[in-house]
């Protein structure tokens, strides 16, 4: 597609007003080609051949030398930079010299190995190789009866962590002879294993290495990741070992073109509301299927992916609907099955468009697009650079654009442009060392076999705190010297390594009598998203859960004919624990440490398709769920709380205002997601006007650390986002609502009708805690 074309015709459409932010080319560039030191096999020249390859890139090249010289890599490079042949051609190389050989590949996603599995095997049987090379997927949809087969023949494993903790390691007795000779880890997209997710697999990794040391083996890490601004850190944390980097990028790129769109303000002269970014996302990405572009949208949710690609098929009905056919939604929840019939239509060009969450964000091959329409800021530059680039993925010419929410970062990033374009990429986090994962960690460890006090110095430095706490407990029992399991359950089944809910709900279709599960939500998630009378959408169809059956793990749905869509409201409170860490902050104080949260879905609203007019509100009871966990708060100099006062404006609307921009501030920061930060003010626990952020995950995994160790950037980052506001006395785009968590599923569009913090509270408390720290 002509890019500049396309936006040339947008800006001389009569509906525009202004929405363009900023225009950015990312030129294009030539392709860095360079010779390994050790030169490759025959075989596998004759491999790449019929891969039509002719010469591989320097970051290709390089890692093929570190990889055969024993070295544990990190490789960081861009989106479409053939990082699977960083790996593949030294862990074919050592297979082939070495026939007992084994390696293990670890994706973060199902459909990221089968995708693999698929290219893997195609370039094998075009080199014939296919009596040496073996390769073979094994995870939670991987037919029983083909179970023994692939454990006694494959010697390249496709897998993830999630199957690696719950079907590998527990029975590593089935797997004995796979893990004697096993020469090869390759963990791909590492950049997605960081909070909750992160700090779990890096145990998991500990005990796959534990027990390979058992089978006499001790296998070479091979890591790949986006890129990030902390790859070798995040890979030595996760994996406990030195790891060398690569990250000088020798693959080409077309040229893309970048633009910030920004929806247009609906009340002139107040700026206070703005058009929904959502229905701007709809109307681009019909103009680009109308015009024959590939296009995939990015949504922050489930609800919001079935939202926009039902609008764009009602518009193309209407139009064109030969195209509406050819477009459809994806996202988290939906049957493998379903989900590997959209990435197969998607790859071969049946579909032209799809409506995506993040789920397609990492390297599944889906084809030649050419545009990618981001919709709110993901959370991360990282991810934002990531969704950008699964346009343009063969060189040619691409379009990505970022539409912004009425939400405070997405605002800021429309004011600083550079601030996308200029900025660091974040560090990712992970905390293996809390306390909670690293029980769950330790159990399964001992389940697989008993733990000895030499081993414990693997886990990190509380381990052996946490394990004699377990053996109090009677979870373990220690004899001998070492630590054996004693219950009777089955640990790996009850440590989810993706969320703090150990249960998983499916939601069932009851309509005529059918009770067809349909897709699978967490147990923390269930109220938030299938509560009773909640308006569930499913491949663009609209369902009525008519019970949530919690003792069951059951959502009963109905199909039901809505012209609405609902969000859920929720009521939370915090309460102070212990002091961790505690120091002066800007002439006030900050303090880290634990604190309990509870939180309820006490009512649901609902809102009209298309327009978001607010139609009803009905309570409901569903029961509390609490967690402990870890916190920040920060108290504000008494002197800038005298000088909101004598400015005549109330203390608790500045301190809302403020609490609401550090749970914006605060997830690019530590880059994680806004639903895994909350905050709230207290003043009655300590005596004192207090903010507290708070990690919403069991014991806590590092983000609220982070912003207790960054709280000065943290406040003059809460400043910036509201000062450069152009509304006069705060709006969605600055202070925004009092309960962000109101908007659980990160869409500003979806959450309104709350009353708004004062703007000008709010500076003037900012602007005098900042004097403080002058």
């Amino acid at each position: 597609m002509r890019a500049t074309e396309f936006v040339a015709r947008l800006k001389a459409q009569r509906q525009y007003r202004g929405q363009i932010a900023a225009v950015r080319c990312i030129e294009p560039r030539s392709a860095d080609y360079a010779q390994p030191r050790t030169p490759l096999p025959e075989t596998l020249q004759r491999l790449l051949q019929a891969a039509n390859i002719e010469q591989l890139y320097s970051h290709q090249a390089s890692a093929y030398d570190e990889i055969l010289a024993g070295r544990n890599v990190v490789i960081s490079t861009g989106t479409a930079s053939g990082k699977s042949f960083c790996y593949n051609l030294p862990v074919f190389a050592g297979l082939l010299t070495d026939h007992d050989r084994t390696a293990l590949y670890l994706f973060p996603a199902k459909a990221l190995a089968y995708d693999q599995l698929g290219g893997l095997q195609r370039i094998i049987d075009l080199a014939d190789l296919a009596d040496t090379l073996r390769p073979a997927c094994y995870d939670g949809d991987t037919p029983t009866h083909q179970r023994p087969g692939i454990r006694r023949s494959a010697n390249i494993l496709l897998s993830n962590p999630d199957m690696l903790h719950q079907g590998i390691l527990p029975y590593h007795a089935k797997w004995a002879g796979f893990l004697a000779r096993l020469r090869y880890v390759v963990l791909d997209e590492i950049h997605t294993y960081r909070g909750i997710f992160g700090s779990h697999v890096a145990g998991v990794l500990r005990r796959l290495q534990r027990i390979c040391r058992h089978y006499g083996s001790s296998p070479q890490f091979i890591c790949c990741s986006a890129t990030l601004g902390n790859p070798r850190d995040l890979a030595e944390r996760l994996t406990g070992r030195d790891m060398l980097l690569i990250d000088r990028d020798g693959a080409p790129r077309g040229r893309k073109w970048f633009v910030l769109w920004n929806p247009p303000l609906l009340d002139e002269p107040a700026r206070v509301a703005r058009r929904s970014g959502n229905v701007e996302a709809k109307e681009l990405m019909q103009r680009l299927i109308e015009d024959g572009a590939g296009t995939i949208t990015f949504t922050k949710a489930r609800v919001v992916t079935e939202l926009i690609c039902r609008y764009v098929v009602d518009a193309l009905q209407r139009r064109r609907p030969d195209l509406a056919k050819r477009v459809r939604p994806y996202r988290g929840g939906y049957l493998p099955l379903e989900r590997r019939e959209i990435e197969q239509q998607l790859f071969s060009g049946q579909l032209l468009g799809v409506c995506a969450t993040n789920a397609l964000e990492l390297g599944i091959d889906v084809g030649a697009l050419d545009a990618a329409i981001i919709v709110g800021f993901p959370g991360t530059l990282c991810s934002l650079w990531q969704q950008a680039g699964r346009a343009g993925r063969r060189q040619d010419e691409s379009l990505a654009i970022f539409v912004a929410y009425d939400d405070p970062v997405d605002q800021y990033l429309m004011r600083n442009p550079d601030f996308v374009f200029s900025r660091p990429l974040e560090q990712a986090i992970i905390d293996p060392d809390n306390p909670h994962i690293l029980a769950a960690q330790l159990g399964c460890a001992a389940f697989e076999l008993p733990l000895t006090a030499e081993e414990l110095a693997g886990f990190g430095a509380v381990a052996e705190n946490v394990v004699e706490l377990l053996a109090e407990r009677k979870t373990l029992r220690q004899t001998g010297g070492k630590y054996h399991w004693d219950q009777t359950e089955f640990p790996a089944a009850q440590t989810n390594l993706r969320t703090i809910s150990k249960a998983t709900f499916a939601i069932v279709d009851i309509s005529a009598g059918r009770n067809e599960v349909i897709g699978q939500v967490d147990g923390i998630s269930a109220p938030e998203l299938v509560y009773p009378e909640a308006v569930y959408i499913h491949q663009g169809e609209s369902y009525l859960v008519r019970e949530l059956d919690q003792p069951a793990r059951l959502a009963r749905v109905e199909r039901f004919d809505a012209d609405y869509y609902t969000q859920p409201v929720l009521a939370d409170e915090c309460r102070l624990g212990e002091v961790r860490l505690e120091s002066e902050c800007l002439g006030g104080r900050r303090m880290f440490g634990d604190v309990t949260v509870r939180w309820q879905t006490v009512a649901f609203r609902k809102f009209k398709l298309y327009t978001q007019e607010l139609i009803g509100q009905t309570a409901l009871t569903l029961p509390a769920q609490q967690v402990n966990t870890t916190g920040l708060w920060l108290q504000p100099p008494p002197d800038a709380l005298e000088t909101t006062r004598a400015a005549g404006h109330k203390v608790y609307e500045a301190l809302s205002g403020v609490r609401n921009l550090l749970t914006v501030a605060l997830p690019p920061l530590a880059m994680c997601d806004r639903y895994d930060v909350g905050g709230i003010v207290n003043s009655s626990q300590l005596g004192i006007s207090t903010i507290m952020v708070y990690d919403r995950y069991e014991g806590g995994v590092g983000y609220a650390r982070h912003g207790y160790e960054r709280a000065a950037e943290l406040l003059r980052m809460a400043h910036e986002l509201v000062a450069g506001c152009p509304c006069e006395h705060g709006c969605p785009g600055c202070v925004g609502p009092p309960n962000l968590r109101i908007a659980i599923h990160h869409d500003p569009d979806l959450g309104p009708g709350y009353a708004i913090p004062d703007k000008t509270a709010t500076v003037t408390l900012l602007r005098a805690w900042l004097a403080g720290g002058m």
